[in-house]
């Protein structure tokens, strides 16, 4: 017996067990009242009450005045919730979808928020388990059966990404992705965007969906809490007292691990209702009723902006996790009895024919009618069309936004005047002419500001950066623009993408590419991937400056990296990499007025070089991605470089000029795209190539320009392609370790005489 029959059987069992213990009501132990104060009451909207429903809350202690249409109404999309998933784990077990993974369970706390909170005015970022919320905000059950039959017309990824990945931009739906808790971070993000728009004058009247009084709504389970991400949103949640509502959907259960084991003590609230302005509240998530006036406090005080709020609420996972999973090898058959007995869609079934709201008879007729409108659904999906193979490649990167474009291109119309700058200079004032220009643009990161502490900005210096390259930019703009993050990069980039769904640009800081890492998460599966994965529905584009490289006498292991080919590898990013000040300033504007993501590489060592100091070029100034420049003409071999091994290369071709040796000299500037075009004009006239680069040799960046010119220019070539890297180790603190590591000049000559000897 294979494990998708096994599980049918599970479904098929659990739900006669919780039909043979309906009619024993399970109450849930009075939850402990968080030490919070607890905002002025909410009144639960509805219609003069036809009948009354008490709450089995012990916390609250008052009865909710719902009318039957209400109620019955709640039940209708607990039950649409949870046919939905048996229908897809029946089209499982027929193999006519390919994964499934439940919110059974859950629906009961969902159906509550969703009627909390406004779809399309309030923003959601929802994680898989949430159907019922979906549905309640307005997304159809044929809109979600088209997701798990991977549908060309699925509103949540068009078929790109597994169902239960909700996304709907007419709901305001952010799409969602499978990592857990990445969510968080942007979630944080777009509120914060809520919260920047009303200190930003210039943008009050130029943005269109922000409201006064929206929330920003976030789920999570139990097992996300023990995520670094869900610690850094709530510190900056609080600390910014953001409109946000933490809905955490506790299970009891990630996967196989019980909450006991993933948090300690088990309980996750008590451990946070000491962060400053979050509002605590617990419920019964398997009791619509408790569950709808918890979440109208939590909402409503969020609307008040008196800052974020926590739900927890304890419900069951009758289901297991997916269908991958068989949660009878890990939980005994009394917990899971136990749980079947607090089954939410049966319980709250029950209840209202206990309290008189309707008959047997008319429950039933509810769970016929929705039976068939989900077989009706079902039905339409399966008939549905598959996208089409030719769409595989569209919108990795903006349709509308072609950055590689003559429209970005005023290079050989430039006017330089002043004195010359350096790189640091020339990106500065990049900044400072975008952020006059777009008052959209939001600068933030580690050190970037002047000073936080606002009140000494006219007795002190100022920071700007560890570099100096965001000088002056908080002075000019203000704090509400230019601000000090948290030390933590996967927090910074989060909230970069979160602002930038709702419209922003982030121009954001990695302070030093050593310390990406943490962020990696945030760039790889979120950034990067937000538009294809949402079929262009969502898109983020952000800007990271990132300062890298070695040659810095000191930097050592930690401060001298440069493994671009980690980054340049991820579809969905453009990574740039200027060697000179003019050129960081024209690619930099590129980058602000694209709308990709892009990663700005600065390296440490070019900042303040005077070999590579230009004039100001101009505010207009820009330079198409995917456009090298040809540095040094020549005849004999060719050298394709980026980076500091560009004057490198330069210093290393005029020795050869002595023994008679011409080198042209090719600097890529960007990396993705890259210039191919320009890279074969060069082979071809000098039959010679040399990839110089301060990666290390094996998997660098230069493997791929290497195997691709063995593969299309071979009948071009008089010798192996040949490349000049860093060695296959990291940067020692030593500098006679530190030269010995790094490509040096000497390294490139040599290279030239062995292949023009060739």
């Amino acid at each position: 017996m294979n494990n998708d029959t096994k599980v049918l059987k599970l479904v098929r069992k659990t739900e006669a067990a919780a039909e043979a213990l309906a009619e024993q009501p399970h109450e849930m132990a009075a939850p402990k009242p968080a030490p919070v104060p607890r905002p002025k009451p909410v009144q639960v909207p509805g219609a003069k009450p036809m009948h009354m429903v008490k709450g089995t809350a012990a916390k609250s202690k008052r009865e909710h005045e719902l009318d039957n249409k209400t109620l019955l109404e709640m039940y209708r999309t607990m039950y649409l919730s949870r046919r939905l998933d048996d229908k897809e784990i029946q089209l499982k077990g027929q193999n006519r979808i390919y994964f499934q993974i439940s919110g059974a369970g859950h629906e009961a706390v969902l159906v509550a928020a969703g009627m909390a909170l406004k779809p399309g005015y309030d923003w959601f970022y929802p994680y898989y388990r949430d159907r019922a919320l979906c549905l309640q905000l307005g997304m159809t059950p044929l809109e979600q059966l088209l997701a798990a039959v991977g549908a060309e017309e699925d509103p949540n990824s068009h078929g790109r990404q597994m169902p239960s990945h909700w996304g709907h931009t007419k709901l305001n739906i952010v799409s969602q992705s499978s990592p857990t808790g990445t969510q968080l971070l942007q979630a944080v993000g777009c509120a914060e965007a809520s919260y920047r728009i009303d200190l930003i004058e210039e943008l009050k009247k130029r943005f269109k969906g922000f409201h006064a009084d929206e929330v920003t709504y976030v789920s999570l389970g139990d097992g996300t809490s023990s995520e670094g991400e869900f610690w850094e949103s709530l510190n900056t949640a609080c600390n910014l007292k953001l409109p946000i509502v933490f809905l955490l959907e506790d299970n009891g259960y990630a996967i196989s691990v019980p909450v006991e084991v993933q948090t300690a003590g088990g309980d996750v609230s008590k451990l946070i209702e000491d962060f400053p302005s979050l509002y605590v509240q617990r419920c019964d998530g398997t009791d619509p009723v408790e569950s709808l006036e918890v979440m109208h406090q939590a909402v409503q005080y969020c609307r008040d902006r008196k800052g974020p709020s926590l739900v927890h609420a304890k419900v069951i996972r009758p289901y297991s996790h997916s269908l991958s999973d068989d949660e009878r090898l890990y939980r005994s058959d009394e917990e899971r009895a136990t749980d079947a007995e607090r089954d939410p869609v049966k319980k709250f079934g029950a209840r209202l024919i206990d309290e008189g709201v309707i008959d047997q008879d008319g429950l039933q007729r509810i769970k016929d009618d929705i039976d068939r409108e989900v077989a009706a659904a079902a039905d339409q999906a399966l008939g549905s069309a598959q996208p089409t193979v030719d769409t595989v490649t569209k919108f990795v990167f903006s349709p509308d936004v072609d950055p590689t474009s003559k429209e970005f291109d005023n290079e050989d119309r430039v006017e330089l005047t002043g004195n010359p700058g350096t790189m640091v200079d020339l990106i500065n004032r990049c900044l400072h002419t975008e952020m006059e220009r777009d008052p959209r643009i939001i600068v933030f990161g580690e050190d970037v500001a002047d000073c936080s502490r606002e009140q000494y900005l006219e007795t002190v210096k100022g920071k700007g950066g560890v570099f100096k390259v965001t000088a002056n930019l908080q002075r000019k703009f203000g704090s509400a623009r230019v601000f000090n993050s948290p030390l933590a990069e996967a927090n910074i980039v989060g909230r970069a993408i979160g602002m930038a769904t709702r419209g922003l640009k982030p121009v954001v800081e990695i302070q030093f590419f050593d310390y990406i890492w943490p962020a990696m998460h945030q760039i790889r599966n979120e950034l990067a991937l937000l538009r294809w994965r949402s079929g262009n529905e969502w898109k983020a584009p952000v800007v990271i400056r990132v300062p890298v490289g070695g040659y810095l006498k000191g930097g050592a292991v930690y401060h001298s990296q440069s493994g671009v080919s980690t980054f340049t590898q991820i579809p969905g990013l453009r990574v740039i990499y200027p060697s000179n000040a003019l050129d960081a300033n024209g690619l930099l504007r590129t980058a602000i007025r694209s709308d990709d993501p892009v990663m700005f590489l600065e390296h440490k060592h070019l900042y303040r070089q005077a070999y590579n100091k230009s004039q100001y070029p101009g505010p207009e100034f820009m330079i198409p991605f995917g456009k090298a420049k040809r540095v040094r003409e020549g005849n004999d071999v060719s050298i394709i470089t980026y980076g500091a091994l560009v004057q490198r290369s330069l210093v290393a071709s005029k020795q050869a000029e002595r023994d008679g040796i011409s080198v042209e000299v090719i600097d890529l500037r960007s990396l993705v795209p890259y210039d191919w075009n320009s890279i074969a004009e060069s082979v071809k006239k000098t039959n010679r190539v040399i990839v110089a680069h301060e990666d290390s040799l094996s998997f660098g960046y230069g493997a791929e320009i290497a195997a691709r010119i063995s593969s299309e220019l071979f009948e071009h070539l008089d010798a192996p392609v040949r490349r000049v890297c860093a060695l296959d180790t990291f940067v020692a603190y030593a500098p006679v370790l530190e030269d010995a590591i790094l490509p040096q000049i000497g390294d490139v000559a040599r290279a030239i005489a062995e292949v023009k000897a060739y």
